[in-house]
């Protein structure tokens, strides 16, 4: 028994040296969707579609600015390019490389990783076709990356990948990226591995032409349904179809009373199911006699089954009681949204953006507005609006900024608060990203940053801010 003993001490003496001679083991990355390095900071990726890459303008770019415990900043990003280092493909004029991004951990590393639509990729001799690339997380963040199968159907101005979302659309525990364009809406299905790429991949049935692609768990059971609002003749505000796995098949279910062109998931009265916002920012018209003047947003409350086409949903516009502002032409409130706790009290908050809001005598300076869930659903009691006019807010609303032309809620600080990244794709004429940090309060200004195309090192860079990574 003492010779036993005596082996184990040694055993684990030897261990011991050489785990002192190896230094520190590296710690486990954190597995959270959008932390591309896994140092348990989200991150946030930006477009900027029709940055320069050499003399090919609007090639594209993605700016990845990686979280801290004081926020996102110019000094800890990376610029990533179809010229950049293991990107498939040729930056080239046009491509809008980062007209789309989603994120999350495809080859289940730990690390999060990109999904970036170039929209306007050409193909041999068609133009606009538009493909896919996933770029991999690592421990220093974004590197190298994979083609998504093409499809080879895509005529002319496809325009395919402007929309792409993640989720585990089959249920079986693994990630799936969807694409969509005006032609061609395809699903990819997980596991990822970074040198075959998708498990399987298809072209999801003939469904009309759709340019978005939302994703997020309405029914509680773990699967995540997908949502594609649809242009199609005689439903002038957007046919709303969503997709729900079930264990006999996929079920089609159509939202005849809900118009919308984009939208965003997120449990908003805390019951355990995603409820879906869906923004429908343009003006009422002869040929559109939905809606609001401004625009507005709605939100339809999920269950066992999805949300129930026949409920009455929650309507919010700029003329509802406490909402700031006023409805009026061209505000395109609804035009971007987002879904967050940014006051961690365990209720969905949601942020819409109006780039075409008005702010004094400048045309287009833009605005976001924030509201708040509750046990009750989406409430406007507290509800508040920001612009770059807003004390704190850097900057000041100009013409033609476009503040709020895209917004993504994410935790940036690991404070279990949502901060709000929010797109301000004309800043400058080139664009920018401004950021308010999350609070028990809500949002405040204080610390909130702004960076513009050039503190990041763009070229060109017009339309930085277009597209933010949900």
């Amino acid at each position: 028994m003492r010779k036993r003993t005596l082996l184990l001490v040694a055993g684990l003496t030897t261990g011991l040296l050489t785990a002192l001679l190896a230094g520190p083991a590296a710690a486990a990355p954190s597995g959270l969707s959008g932390d591309f390095n896994g140092d348990g900071y989200r991150d946030s990726a930006v477009g900027a579609p029709c940055a320069t890459v050499g003399s090919a303008s609007c090639a594209g770019a993605v700016v990845v600015l990686y979280g801290s415990s004081s926020g996102i900043s110019a000094t800890r990003k990376a610029v990533i390019t179809q010229n950049s280092t293991g990107v498939p493909g040729t930056a080239e004029s046009g491509d809008l490389f980062g007209a789309s991004l989603a994120a999350a951990d495809l080859d289940r590393d730990g690390y999060s990783d990109l999904v970036v639509g170039a929209s306007n990729e050409a193909i041999g001799d068609r133009e606009g076709v538009g493909s896919g690339t996933v770029l991999w997380g690592s421990g220093t963040g974004l590197s190298g990356g994979k083609g998504l199968p093409q499809p080879s159907t895509l005529v002319e101005y496809s325009n395919f990948s402007q929309g792409a979302a993640t989720g585990d659309f089959d249920g079986d525990g693994d990630t799936d990226v969807t694409l969509a364009g005006r032609t061609h809406t395809r699903m990819y299905l997980g596991p990822f591995t970074r040198t075959g790429g998708p498990l399987s991949h298809y072209r999801v049935g003939e469904i009309g032409t759709t340019y978005e692609a939302i994703a997020g768990d309405m029914t509680g059971d773990g699967a995540a349904e997908r949502v594609h609002p649809h242009a199609v003749d005689g439903d002038p505000g957007g046919q709303i179809l969503y997709y729900r796995k079930t264990s006999t098949g996929t079920v089609l279910t159509e939202l005849p009373n809900a118009d919308g062109s984009d939208g965003s998931i997120a449990d908003i009265d805390g019951d355990g199911y995603g409820d879906l916002v869906l923004g429908d920012p343009t003006d009422p018209s002869e040929h559109k006699p939905g809606g609001h003047k401004g625009g507005q947003i709605t939100v339809w409350y999920g269950g066992p089954d999805g949300p129930d086409p026949a409920q009455t949903p929650t309507v919010v516009h700029q003329d509802s009681t406490d909402v700031p502002g006023s409805g009026e032409t061209d505000d395109r409130f609804g035009s971007a949204l987002s879904t967050g706790d940014i006051n961690g009290d365990g209720y969905a908050d949601v942020v819409v953006g109006a780039p075409g809001e008005g702010v004094g005598s400048a045309a287009e300076a833009g605005s976001v507005t924030v509201l708040f869930g509750s046990a009750s659903g989406l409430t406007t009691k507290g509800a508040k609006s920001y612009t770059q006019n807003t004390t704190g807010v850097p900057g000041t609303a100009e013409t033609s900024d476009r503040l709020g032309a895209a917004v993504d809620l994410t935790d940036l600080t690991k404070d279990g608060k949502a901060d709000l990244v929010i797109g301000v794709d004309n800043e400058n004429s080139t664009g920018g990203v401004w950021t308010l940090r999350g609070t028990s309060t809500g949002l405040t200004t204080t610390g909130a940053k702004g960076l513009t195309a050039a503190d990041v090192s763009l070229r060109g860079g017009y339309y930085f801010g277009s597209a933010i990574a949900q």
